[in-house]
């Protein structure tokens, strides 16, 4: 039969489409809805635009982007192509059907198919009925059918005996598992039943007709609370007025929950009142309440006949009757040092105990402190606050803080107060402090076991307000723990232990803990300084305490040369200076400083610096000996400026002047002003003992009677033994223009030979500086002649020509110079004619032996040259 109903519809549609020609392609059934599982069948229709080219062959099928199989292909007539899908499970899915030709797809149409389930029976009707307002009913509906599904709502009056009462059925439609009768459509019947139908495109099913008496399915909106007050007087009681609403079933009674319960708790406590539905308001006592607890009420009520009750009322508050408090307060004390004045401050602090119950409202503090040997002079402070500064002096004070209520005062906290100059026992010998999971864990070590009670006080290092500080007792025990969340990560603590004897405090034990220690945020800065030679010291300084992060456990200091590689030293927290060794001179280093936590190291910022050349001990071992030696030539200098006199006596005597002897009286015509050398000039300073020329005799070969003397006046300095010729030629100063003609003043016979020995001998050492040079005095008759002779001074670019004059007396005999030297020797000039060169150069001659005062005998001796100073 249905698939009948497929073929008439398809040759239908394949009519409309041939005659009215509308559309190019029609699909059928359009946007199928089948039972999931079951078989799906299509059929695509062409218009007359796509024939006679295209025919039902020329159709394809693709289901979801994909092509369908052809075996799933029916070609029905030319116009009309069909597929058959067995066994459909897809919940949604779309069908396209398309035309192939010439290698060309072309889409026609394309549709949805659904899936689903028919509906089931729906159950568990239940109703709920606002008088005079809605009646509300919901139900289960069984199996999901992801089709659309439709559900009706009928109300139906019924007979004791189960009869349904004609025209007094109501329904209401709704695509969800409830619907609502409103008023005025909501009469009060206690013989109403229910039923429920579902239906879609699959099928249809209904409920049972399920009684329901009106009654028992009441509720109405929640009660309102008047108020919830205390009773003066009376205490841990709290009474409770509410008012019922308006629309109740009447001539009903009625039952009232009233919950309470205290802020500081989480459970609440019920209590049951009965109620009349006639009563407009109702009301309760609360008793074996807490005292000065506050408290939080609601109600709820219901008929006795419904099961539902109304929902919960507004919640209300109030508090009990006060009461003193039972507690004292948890007091504690920080005492800064004396001042100047002799007065010290003393901050304060407490915090009420969480008493359970809690006493009431604190209204303030009273702090009575006294003088511990003066109590007498007892002074009063009230504050609202919970911490005071007291400003004492150096004794000892008591001190007491009491709270207080409306109701009274609370016991004595009481605190003593140690006076400056008193030194309190110690008695927790050590403190150890160790973090787990969750908890800061302290422990201690107490020398008096009787000692029970102690203070752990606890504040971060950095931090400077007295009141910022946390305390807590500890009674019977020597360990604390508290949560960690009570500490900041990376943050030192400052904790101290105080033992508790009475109402006196003992002397604290202090440590420093992390909780949570990461690196530090920050390096060192290295400070070089100045460097030496193979070593150089590094200093630096701690890092600042909030960038630390951590204990500090080491100082590593690393070092690298140019080109070189990278050493390293490491060192104690509490280092801040170290020395690296064994360093390259003259080297350019680089250095940084990296400082450690358990959590890991940081660096600072690098910084160079060059080792030196020289050291210090090496500069003294160069500067001493100059210093030294330029010391001694200062000490000499002025040595000999002191002292002269004494030296030129010890080293250069004065030789007594032959002229003024008394001895022998001498001529007085001997010219003075016969000078051997006029033109030497003051410039001349010097004249070596090698400057004394080669004098051949010129005397007659009888004449022994001549004699030479030359006076100089010399200073002495170092003469060493060089060689005539090279003396003469370095000293510039030349005593006559030509040796040769000097050669020719004496004679070759002449008895007397000067060896170049003795005068070396006798002149050692030995600078004859030249200012006055004295006339040579020789007999008149024995001259060959007068011989001028000139001398160039390099020096000064300037010619001083030095003239030998005639001597026009003849030298007597000078019995001073009697016996004087036996032997001389006269250097013979390389100048000299060559009869002379053949001489031999030096010859020694015994003298014959003198003879006392016989006339006619010349000397040539050194002990005729005098000793001058330039003026």
């Amino acid at each position: 039969m249905f698939n009948c109903l497929i073929w008439m519809s398809v040759l239908l549609c394949s009519c409309i489409a041939d005659e009215n020609s509308i559309r190019d392609a029609d699909i059928f059934p359009s946007s199928p809805e089948i039972e999931r599982g079951s078989t799906l069948k299509l059929f695509c229709v062409l218009g007359k635009r796509y024939t006679p080219h295209r025919n039902a062959s020329h159709i394809i099928w693709k289901l979801n982007h994909e092509l369908v199989p052809w075996e799933n292909y029916d070609i029905v007539n030319e116009t009309v192509s069909s597929i058959t899908i067995h066994n459909f499970t897809y919940s949604k899915a779309h069908v396209k059907c398309f035309t192939k030709y010439l290698g060309k797809e072309q889409l026609l149409v394309h549709t949805e198919v659904k899936t689903g389930f028919p509906p089931e029976t729906p159950g568990n009707i239940s109703c709920i009925y606002y008088f005079d307002a809605k009646l509300t009913c919901t139900w289960t509906s069984g199996r999901e059918t992801h089709l659309t599904t439709n559900y009706t709502l009928y109300r139906k009056m019924m007979t004791e005996g189960g009869v349904t009462l004609p025209n007094t059925v109501r329904s209401c439609q709704n695509k969800t598992e409830s619907c609502s009768f409103v008023y005025p459509d909501t009469p009060f019947s206690s013989s109403f039943c229910f039923q429920v139908k579902a239906e879609n495109v699959l099928g249809e099913a209904s409920s049972d007709c399920v009684p329901i008496p009106m009654e028992k399915i009441e509720k109405f909106e929640p009660p309102e609370i008047l108020s919830v007050k205390k009773i003066t007087g009376i205490k841990q009681l709290l009474t409770v007025t509410w008012k019922m609403p308006e629309k109740i079933i009447p001539s009903q009674d009625l039952i009232c929950q009233v919950q309470y319960r205290n802020l500081y708790s989480n459970s609440s406590e019920i209590v049951t009142v009965p109620q009349n539905s006639a009563e407009k308001t109702g009301s309760c006592n609360l008793t074996a309440l807490w005292d000065s607890t506050e408290y939080s009420v609601a109600i709820q009520c219901r008929s006795v006949e419904s099961i539902f009750w109304s929902e919960w009322s507004r919640e209300k508050t109030a508090s009990t009757e006060e009461k003193a408090p039972s507690e004292k307060v948890d007091l504690w004390r920080v005492i800064e040092s004396s001042h100047s004045a002799g007065s010290r401050s003393v901050y304060l602090m407490w915090k009420p105990l969480n008493s359970f119950p809690p006493s009431g409202r604190i209204l303030g503090y009273k702090i009575q402190y006294f003088p511990e040997n003066h109590p007498a002079l007892k002074m009063t402070n009230n504050s609202t606050d919970e911490k005071i500064i007291l400003l004492l002096n150096e004794e000892a004070y008591n001190i007491s803080i009491t709270a207080y209520n409306s109701a009274g005062n609370s016991p004595e906290a009481i605190l003593w107060i140690p006076s400056t100059g008193e030194k309190t026992s110690q008695i927790v010998e050590t403190v150890r402090t160790f973090t787990t999971n969750e908890e800061v864990v302290v422990e201690w070590i107490a020398s008096e076991p009787e000692v029970t009670e102690y203070v752990v006080e606890w504040y971060e290092e950095l931090e400077t307000d007295p009141f910022s500080r946390s305390w807590q007792y500890v009674s019977n025990s020597t360990n604390w723990k508290t949560n960690k969340k009570n500490f900041k990560p990376f943050i030192c603590y400052n904790i101290s232990v105080y033992p508790v004897y009475g109402y006196k405090v003992a002397a604290p034990y202090s440590v420093q803990t992390y909780v949570q220690e990461k690196k530090p945020s920050e390096g060192p800065v290295a400070d070089t300084g100045i460097p030496g030679k193979n070593e150089v010291t590094i200093k630096w300084k701690e890092i600042s305490k909030d960038k630390r992060n951590g204990f500090i456990s080491n100082y590593t200091i690393f070092y690298k040369p140019e080109d070189g590689k990278e050493l390293n030293e490491t060192v104690n927290s509490d280092v801040l200076q170290y020395r690296l060794k064994s360093l390259q001179a003259n080297t350019q280093y680089t250095v940084y400083i990296m400082a450690s936590n358990e959590a890991g190291g940081t660096s600072g910022e690098p910084k160079t610096f060059k080792t030196l050349k020289f050291n210090k001990e090496d500069i003294i071992f160069i500067a001493l000996p100059v210093g030294v030696s330029m010391l001694f030539l200062l000490g000499l200098w002025i040595t000999c400026i002191l002292k002269k006199h004494a030296f030129k006596k010890v080293c250069w005597p004065d030789i007594p002047n032959p002229a003024e002897s008394i001895a022998v009286e001498w001529p007085l015509d001997t010219s003075m002003n016969n000078s051997f050398l006029k033109g030497v000039t003051p410039e001349a300073k010097t004249i070596d003992c090698e400057d004394i020329s080669v004098l051949e005799h010129c005397f007659p070969e009888e004449s022994q009677e001549g004699s030479l003397l030359m006076n100089c006046e010399n200073h002495v300095s170092e003469c060493t033994d060089i060689n005539t010729e090279g003396m003469i030629n370095g000293d510039k100063k030349i005593l006559y223009n030509e040796e040769n003609e000097v050669a020719k003043w004496f004679s070759p016979s002449m008895p007397y030979i000067i060896t170049d020995q003795d005068i070396r001998s006798q002149m050692h050492s030995v600078l004859i500086p030249a200012k006055e040079i004295h006339p040579i005095e020789m007999l008149e008759d024995d001259l060959c002649e007068s011989q001028q002779t000139s001398i160039k001074n390099e020096e000064d670019d300037n010619e001083e020509v030095l003239k030998l004059e005639d001597f026009s007396e003849k030298a007597l005999f000078n019995p001073y110079l009697k016996n004087s030297v036996k032997t001389r020797e006269f250097l013979i000039s390389e100048n000299l004619p060559e009869h002379s060169k053949n001489e031999p150069k030096s010859q020694s001659a015994v003298l014959p032996p003198f003879q006392q005062n016989v006339a006619g005998q010349s000397y040539i001796t050194l002990d005729m040259f005098g000793l001058a100073t330039a003026h």
